[in-house]
This record gives structure tokens, C-alpha cells and sequence, in this order.
């Protein structure tokens, strides 16, 4: 053999035995007796404590509930018929690959806190898989492969709430489907052909049927895809979000009857009971409206709680209605909705300029506002920008360096702060400062493009009067 192949071959083994044995392997044992919980180092053989171990939940009784922050790992896998549970406010942070279903069926239930994939989030390894996912967030940094590629496996995620950020791609084959209803997907590039044609295929839909899937690329985040399902009742609150404690107004659309012309009633239930909807045993006790012609209805609501809420449909000539689902809100503190102005083009005068700066805030709650420089020109002959009254809402700027200033203004209610930004362009003149906006042409005439046509333009026409520069001028 080639001595020179013979010295690669050995190089590329050592490297790879040398990845195999970096890796360490931490087995799930599910070993304590009766917590089954992530944190607890008697639940495994070996304790990932750092982001090179392995995590296998792929053995013992009960699956492994996370609900500590701070956890990492190299990569996981979750299998063996077991369920891996992630709760509020707990994180795992892995920097290769998540793995449902290799070594058995695997299910993951995202219920909150954040999991972060370095790499891909692989459905369906050699088994069929599930993710239901109810809250917090799952960032994949590469794609999403449901199933993994290459096998033909049953796998399904409900997008039920939270979420669910994807770097590059949703992949998707036969027998994957996807239901979104409170959640939301975000891609970090156009996405919007892709994910039409799963919708075509009937491979993501909204409410299992019962909506439609709305999505929109640069609009809801900028440079984003933006994925979301809406029922066709079309609730507000919307589903999965927040409105303001207190008097909350529930509202729907009613669907067309199926006579023409008929009413449709409908029953309506509110609770902050979750499972007093879902068993449906006393329905009177949490029916706000029976059998009315409504399309919305106002309840008291207190701070910090989530309620759930249902609107059941009587669209025919039977007695029996036809169940929605359960959409649910969190009545808390809202932070201020702030809208700065229109971003300005200017220029200077006498070596500065004054720019009025102005927004508005909304929020229920009194709010204080201060306005901030986020960056500006690095001119050192020219003074800082300087903000009149930085904590009124409308205020003026002086600015004398030529570039661009952007500017913050955040509100605060006590609790929670909101912000947008405004961006200004200060150019030499009036004349530059006109070039720079989007669809400006010169006059006719304009000749030295300084935005009038005078003198000056007639004598340099003038100068080159009866001048050629053609092949076939005279002289040449």
C-alpha cells in the first residue's frame, strides 16, 4: 500500500477513536425512587454534567422530567417507550443532535423552559415518534428532520403551544404530520414555498382541520418566516396569548349556519380550571353563555392566570352542538406597546440640525419613557448627539456629525418594558440628502446632479456646445 495512504488511513482512524472515546455515555437508570427527574445523579450511570456526555433515556420504568436550568449534554437520544418531559423554566442545552425514537418509540413533551439543538432534531430514527408541545421554546440551529432521513417512519408533532425556532429547514416526507394551533413556528430564512406545499399535501394543518395555517415571510419578524395556525372561529384573545388583567372581552366568529338565513347559537365555557373543561363533568358550573346569539362575551379576570375557554356551535336544526376546541389566555401585565416616528432624512445647517423626535406608548398602567442613543457616526469633530428631554415622549435631537443615529425609546409600567427604535440619516445638504431617499431621479437639465437646473448647468453646457465625441465626428 501507499506509504502516504497508509499514514492518512491511520490519521483518520486515530481521529475517530479519539472523537469515540471524548464522548462519554450517560444511561438513563431511572433509579430514584420516585422522582424521575433529570437533576437527580442517582437516575443515571453516569451523570452528564458536561457537554460530553451522550444522554441516553432509552432504559428504565418512567421517563425523565427536566425542570432545572443549566443542564447540557452532548447529544440525546430518547427511546425504549419512554417519555422525555421538559417543564417551565428548566434548559438543556446540547450541541449535536436531539433524537426521538432511536432504540424503541420515543415521545418528547415540551411543556416549558427552553431546549437548545447545536445541530439537527431528528423524528423517527428507527422507530415512529411524537412531540407534543404545549410551551417555552426549542431553537434548532440546523434542520428538522421528520423522519429522519432516509427511514419511513410514522411520526407527528403537535404544535400546541409555544415556540419552535428552526435555523434552516423543515423536512418533512410520508408519513409526517404536524398540527399547529397555539404555537408558533419561525424559520430564519424564506421558508414560505416549502411549507406551502406540506400544507398542500396535507402534511401541517391547523386545529386537525378545523383552521387555516397563516404564515408570512419579513412582516411578523423581520428576515423571518413566521408560521401560525388560526381556527376559524377566529378567537380573540388570540389562542396561546396574553391580554390584560381584569374586564376581558372573549370574542368569536360564528360559523355559517346550515340552513341560510338560521341563527347560530352557541354555549360558551370559561374557567381557569383546565381540567374542569377538559373532563366536562359539571358543564353548568363554567357556562358563561347557553345557547345564545352571541359572538362575544366579557369576564373578570385576575393577574398571573391562565383560563381556558370553549364555544360550542348549534349550526343546525338538531339539539346537539358542534364542540370547538379549547382555547386558552394569560391575563397578565402587558408591556407598553411603543411606536416610534417615521425614520427622518435630514442634513445639517450651519455645521448642526435640530430633528423632532416623537411616539407613542400604550398600556393600561402609567409608564415612564426614556429616549437613548444606540449608536451614532464616530466623527471625533463633531460633538455627540444630545437629546433635549431624553424622558418625554416628544422631544427634539441635535445631531452634527454626517451618518446615521439610531435611537431608542423604551417604556417602562414598573413590571414590564417595551421599545422600538428610530433611525436617522443626516446628509451635507438638502440636495444629498434628497438622493438618498428611494426613487429620486435628476431634472432634466441637471447636469451637475446638484438638484436645480441654473446657471451653472447652462454653462457647462454651453462649454461643450457642438463638441462630439463620436466615431465619426469630424477631426477624429
Amino acid at each position: 500500500m501507499n506509504a502516504r495512504l497508509s499514514t492518512l488511513i491511520s490519521c483518520i482512524i486515530i481521529l475517530f477513536l479519539t472523537g469515540m472515546v471524548q464522548a462519554q455515555t450517560a444511561n438513563w437508570t431511572d433509579a430514584a425512587p420516585g422522582d424521575s427527574l433529570w437533576s437527580n445523579p442517582e437516575n443515571w450511570d453516569e451523570y452528564p454534567s458536561t457537554d460530553g456526555y451522550w444522554a441516553k433515556i432509552v432504559n428504565g420504568e418512567n421517563g425523565a422530567t427536566l425542570n432545572t436550568a443549566g443542564e447540557i449534554c452532548l447529544k440525546m437520544h430518547i427511546g425504549g417507550d419512554l417519555t422525555f418531559t421538559v417543564m417551565d423554566g428548566a434548559e438543556l442545552t446540547m450541541p449535536q443532535d436531539l433524537v426521538i425514537s432511536r432504540s424503541g418509540v420515543g415521545t418528547f413533551d415540551m411543556m416549558g423552559g427552553t431546549v437548545n439543538i447545536g445541530r439537527d432534531f431528528e423524528f423517527g430514527f428507527d422507530n415512529p415518534a411524537t412531540c407534543n408541545m404545549t410551551g417555552g421554546t426549542i431553537v434548532v440551529t440546523r434542520d428538522v428532520e421528520m423522519p429522519k432521513t432516509g427511514n419511513e417512519y410514522v411520526v407527528h408533532m403537535d404544535l400546541h403551544g409555544g415556540t419552535f425556532i428552526i435555523t434552516r429547514n423543515l423536512l418533512m416526507t410520508e408519513g409526517a404530520t404536524m398540527d399547529i394551533t397555539a404555537g408558533t413556528m419561525i424559520f430564519s430564512a424564506d421558508t414560505v414555498a416549502a411549507i406551502q406545499g406540506y400544507i398542500d399535501n396535507g402534511w401541517i394543518t391547523a386545529y386537525d382541520g378545523n383552521g387555516t395555517i397563516e404564515m408570512d415571510y419579513d412582516v411578523t419578524h423581520e428576515g423571518q418566516t413566521t408560521v401560525k395556525g388560526v381556527h376559524r372561529l377566529d378567537p380573540s384573545p388570540v389562542d396561546g396569548g396574553a391580554a390584560p388583567a381584569g374586564l376581558v372581552e372573549l370574542s368569536w366568529t360564528l360559523p355559517d349556519p346550515c340552513t341560510p338565513g338560521q341563527s347560530v347559537p352557541v354555549d360558551v365555557y370559561f374557567t381557569d380550571d383546565l381540567q374542569a373543561l377538559k373532563s366536562f363533568i359539571d358543564p353548568a358550573a363554567i357556562r358563561v353563555v347557553s345557547q345564545g346569539n352571541a359572538t362575544s362575551f366579557a369576564v373578570q379576570t385576575v393577574p398571573k392566570t391562565r383560563y381556558y375557554w370553549a364555544v360550542d356551535t348549534y349550526q343546525g336544526t338538531e339539539n346537539d352542538p358542534v364542540w370547538g376546541p379549547i382555547f386558552s389566555f394569560l391575563a397578565d401585565n402587558i408591556a407598553p406597546d411603543v411606536a416610534a416616528s417615521d425614520d427622518v432624512t435630514t442634513w445639517v445647517d450651519n455645521g448642526s440640525v435640530d430633528v423632532i423626535i416623537d411616539a407613542t406608548v400604550t398600556d393600561i398602567d402609567p409608564t415612564t419613557s426614556l429616549w437613548t442613543v444606540v449608536s451614532e457616526p464616530d466623527d471625533p469633530n463633531s460633538p455627540d448627539a444630545v437629546i433635549a428631554d431624553p424622558t418625554a415622549l416628544n422631544t427634539a435631537i441635535t445631531l452634527s456629525a454626517l451618518g446615521e443615529y439610531v435611537l431608542q425609546l423604551e417604556a417602562d409600567d414598573g413590571e414590564k418594558q417595551g421599545s422600538d427604535i428610530l433611525t436617522i440619516h443626516v446628509y451635507s445638504d438638502q440636495c444629498e440628502a434628497a438622493k438618498s431617499l428611494p426613487g429620486w431621479q435628476a431634472l432634466p437639465g441637471d447636469i451637475n446632479l446638484d438638484c436645480q437646473v441654473d446657471q451653472a448647468d447652462l454653462d457647462i453646457l454651453l462649454e461643450q456646445w457642438l463638441n462630439c465625441n463620436a466615431l465619426d465626428c469630424a477631426g477624429n
